[in-house]
């Protein structure tokens, strides 16, 4: 028994020893493309900043293993993935040429638009990876998008991929269990979030998945595993990840960055979305008492409790 055990520890750390591995072998030969002139001029700081860091997170990655940090070892681990992943891909576009082709906004559109409808589904089942496996925030997600594809089209594809990743993420905490889910989302992590939400997942998860201050694709599994039955979760997660989207797509396309009224709308925005968290969470319990009696919710224990 000793002996697996020992094996299995070998295995893991293996594991993540080979996907650092991965990742700076396919940077490394990303950047012998040197066709940009920074690329080209700055090429061996880059090899050494891509290495140095790699290294890092990697040591990270076996520290948090070797001292039982299961939750955050776990998300490392979905970072190294999501890197490894990454890197191929910029490895590809290297070697296609095809980088050269997408680095204006235009070039890209005009690149996707040749590409017809696999662009699409590549992107729509990239948001959805993004809800159930990959620790990508949606708003990055979307952000690329909108330069892909332009607001109203990635509001769409962005809907269908989130939303159907939102449904089987409720899914997975719902029929599979508490157990499962701490192993896919950390149990340091699902605990606190139930304990947060205790008497109170309707109001507030709801008001989570409207607000982009919060981990909302997480929360889907917490929602599995808290009282909140599939028909308000269908129409609720439905509801607000349409505003959520729509007005992040539309937010990202018409609000800049790079002027003095557009971060000043940005700041607005996020001061009022804090102060509506603030008076919500203030008056929870009226608020939540009220959406159970117009959705004839009995109350029924957390998931987590029956799973221990």
């Amino acid at each position: 028994m000793v002996r697996i055990d020992v094996l299995k520890h070998l295995f893991n750390v293996l594991a993540v020893v080979l996907l650092g591995a991965v990742a700076f072998i396919f940077i490394a030969y990303g950047l012998t493309y040197k066709n940009f002139s920074f690329i080209a001029v700055h090429f061996q700081m880059l090899v050494w900043i891509s290495f140095a860091a790699i290294c890092t997170l990697t040591f990270c990655e076996i520290f948090l293993y070797l001292f039982n940090k299961q939750a955050l070892f776990k998300l490392l681990m979905c970072v190294l993935i999501f890197l490894d992943i990454s890197a191929v891909i910029y490895y590809v576009l290297c070697i296609t040429d095809i980088i050269t082709k997408i680095t204006t906004v235009e070039g890209l559109r005009a690149f996707i638009s040749q590409a017809g409808s696999a662009a699409a589904i590549i992107y729509i089942l990239f948001s959805f990876l993004q809800v159930v496996v990959l620790p990508v925030p949606g708003s990055v997600t979307i952000a690329v998008g909108v330069a892909m594809f332009g607001p109203l089209i990635c509001s769409v594809y962005s809907f269908i991929g989130i939303l159907s990743g939102s449904i089987v993420a409720y899914a997975l905490g719902r029929l599979v269990g508490y157990k499962a889910v701490c192993w896919i989302v950390g149990k340091d992590a699902i605990d606190k979030w139930l304990k947060k939400l205790k008497g109170k997942d309707y109001l507030i998860l709801s008001l989570m998945f409207l607000l982009p201050l919060f981990p909302d694709d997480m929360l889907c599994f917490v929602a599995g595993l808290s009282s909140m039955t599939w028909l308000y979760f269908l129409v609720m997660i439905t509801v607000t990840r349409a505003i959520s989207v729509f007005s992040t797509a539309y937010s990202f396309d018409l609000i800049p960055f790079n002027t003095w009224w557009g971060i000043i709308i940005w700041i607005a925005l996020l001061a009022g979305l804090i102060i509506s968290f603030y008076l919500v969470f203030k008056y929870s319990d009226k608020i939540d008492k009220f959406i159970k009696s117009k959705f004839k919710i009995k109350g029924r224990k957390n998931k987590k409790v029956t799973a221990e």
